[in-house]
């Protein structure tokens, strides 16, 4: 049944625990929005903004999660105190096992009954061939917005942690954990790097209360006169041995000095101490957003896989 409530930790859990499942066997088709890492940095610190324009609903098969979707409807955003902009269609985050892909027509009849009338738009991972010809069998067709020099694709990057170089901060800068800096520190962070979030200290909490997080995987860089310059979380996977950085951010005044790029390979150094033997980051992939995309490059990640926007207009319905 479809459920507009909450999503519970549990639930998560069980989001998290198909992720893990589906990376093990076909890591090419976890869809960006559904990897283990960004489950638990969106839901958490949406928890306290979440209500019924976010309703979802479970597939088990055999006693376990087998496919699940999480639809966005009619709903306002903007950071706390900001311009708010209101979005009238709809989006779908979703995940369905390879081993149960006929599920996903069900998938979709429900999405297009709970957003039934609005612009609908969801983003399968471009190498799932059987996905992208059901959404077609549906009427759904490649989004113009996500096309040309600034479109909004997402691209999936990896490396391998076999031989990573030692970082180099500039002096009088150096690392922190969020374990170490502190909430307040660690949300200015994440707000100096990102002017248009929505982020809290509620936010935080949330994203903390998640069984993925851990604040040593939490890195951020104080400049010399305590500015927290530059931040990440790290999710790290145990089960596949890998993990993600999700988000990366530097403050506007620190840019273009080396911290994002000292601050990955210091937690790429953390995570393979942890068992990790790979990582995965992910960027907008069009040629007019460069900035992110050299930043992964010039650490050692390479394209592993890119989403594909889809969308279907109302009048098409």
């Amino acid at each position: 049944m479809t459920d507009a409530e909450p999503m519970t930790d549990a639930e998560l859990e069980l989001m998290q625990g198909l992720a893990l499942r589906v990376t093990a066997i076909r890591p090419e088709l976890v869809n960006g929005d559904a990897s283990y890492g960004e489950l638990a940095w969106n839901l958490g610190r949406e928890r306290p903004g979440r209500d019924a324009s976010r309703p979802h609903r479970f597939w088990f098969r055999g006693g376990e999660l087998a496919a699940w979707g999480r639809a966005r409807r009619r709903h306002r955003t903007g950071p706390a105190g900001g311009p708010v902009r209101e979005i009238t269609g709809a989006s779908l985050a979703y995940q369905v096992h390879p081993g149960h892909a006929g599920l996903l027509d069900e998938v979709i009849g429900w999405y297009e009954g709970v957003a039934a009338g609005v612009d609908r738009t969801v983003v399968p991972s471009a190498a799932d061939t059987f996905a992208l010809e059901r959404w077609a069998a549906h009427g759904y067709r490649t989004d113009p917005a996500s096309l040309g020099d600034t479109g909004s694709w997402m691209r999936i990057n990896v490396r391998s942690l076999t031989d990573v170089e030692q970082p180099v901060l500039p002096d009088g800068f150096r690392f922190r954990t969020a374990g170490e800096a502190g909430p307040e520190a660690a949300v200015r962070a994440h707000l100096d790097a990102w002017s248009s979030s929505a982020y809290t200290a509620e936010s935080y909490r949330g994203v903390r209360r998640t069984a993925a997080y851990r604040d040593d995987l939490h890195i951020l860089v104080e400049a010399p006169d305590g500015t927290m310059a530059s931040s990440t979380v790290i999710w790290l996977d145990e089960v596949n041995r890998t993990a993600q950085f999700e988000p990366v951010g530097t403050h506007r005044a620190y840019r273009r000095q080396g911290l994002a790029r000292a601050m990955l390979l210091s937690g790429m150094h953390r995570v393979r101490a942890a068992g990790a033997t790979r990582v995965t980051v992910a960027c907008l992939g069009a040629p007019g957003h460069p900035g992110a995309r050299g930043l992964y490059d010039s650490v050692g990640f390479r394209e592993f896989a890119r989403d594909a926007p889809l969308i279907r207009t109302a009048v098409a319905g």
